[in-house]
């Protein structure tokens, strides 16, 4: 019988999660990438309102369904990557590869299915961009994406240890590409040929359509650059922030609340046009600054 591979310690994971937290946001106030439009101060206390309730459904949730079933089709040997029997190393290292990539697709269902976009707007109508808009998830769609959670493991055979570590490395990964960090040009463009930048990511939250609708990747590019959906070439200065339909500053009631609203705002008002802005002078996958 193989033997069970040892999850990271709780203080790793931890110590990784808060510090990259702590660094990005000093690095935030040192090296912005875009000016800031709100408060930050009061915008900072809604977030981390926000995620807070969103961890707590994480742990109250997920956590008593995810950990038991990693172990047990660890135990039975469920799963595609278990059919492989592959070295524990190398089986890790694609799990988190393919959680990864299905990540990418539930991302593209949250945009594509209205059920799911009520929830998941509540994370694009923040009017700016850095490391607490990382953390602000509807609780609601965190309920609604453990089905999904559940599906990946069972579906792969993912091991505790895999888990843990796709875990913690999707959060850092989330924390540091929502984050309002100028990095030099060419450590950056180096960088989004291998994993998701602030450059990239920023445009995601673009209110230009054609802009949100790009971008979708979470730790690695590869699955936009796969599906053709990688924008690299609007400059950070021409993008505005946010959702059009809620242009001005959602409260914390306001923000839980989009998802129950009884009409459900697309992306603009039946009365609103939609932003739209002229074709850019580079490819698409070059990078603007």
């Amino acid at each position: 019988m193989k033997k069970t591979s040892r999850e990271p310690p709780m203080w790793l994971n931890g110590a990784l999660v808060f510090g990259a937290l702590g660094a990005l946001l000093l690095l935030e106030r040192r090296r912005p990438l875009r000016r800031m439009t709100q408060d930050k101060t009061r915008r900072d206390v809604r977030n981390l309102a926000i995620a807070a309730l969103a961890g707590a459904t994480v742990a109250i949730a997920q956590a008593p369904v995810i950990g038991p079933l990693t172990r047990f089709v660890e135990r039975r040997r469920i799963g595609l990557l278990k059919v492989a029997r592959l070295p524990e190393p190398i089986e890790s290292l694609l799990a988190i590869v393919l959680m990864d990539y299905t990540l990418w697709v539930w991302h593209y269902l949250t945009h594509r299915v209205p059920f799911l976009w009520r929830f998941h707007e509540a994370h694009h109508v923040d009017l700016d961009l850095d490391a607490t808009t990382a953390l602000r998830f509807h609780f609601g769609e965190m309920l609604l994406s453990l089905p999904w959670r559940a599906a990946q493991v069972a579906l792969f055979g993912v091991s505790p240890r895999a888990f843990s570590i796709w875990q913690t490395a999707t959060t850092v990964q989330i924390l540091f590409h929502h984050s309002n960090v100028r990095l030099p040009e060419r450590l950056e463009r180096f960088l989004c040929h291998v994993i998701v930048t602030p450059r990239m990511h920023g445009i995601h939250h673009s209110i230009v359509k054609g802009e949100t609708d790009s971008n979708w990747s979470t730790i690695f590019s590869f699955p936009d650059r796969l599906h053709g959906t990688l924008r690299l070439n609007v400059p950070q200065s021409a993008i505005t922030i946010g959702v059009p339909a809620y242009g001005g500053d959602l409260t914390l009631g306001e923000a839980l609340g989009l998802p129950f609203r009884r009409v459900l705002w697309r992306w603009t008002r039946p009365e609103q046009p939609a932003p739209t802005r002229e074709p850019q002078p580079l490819p698409s996958t070059a990078l603007a600054v």
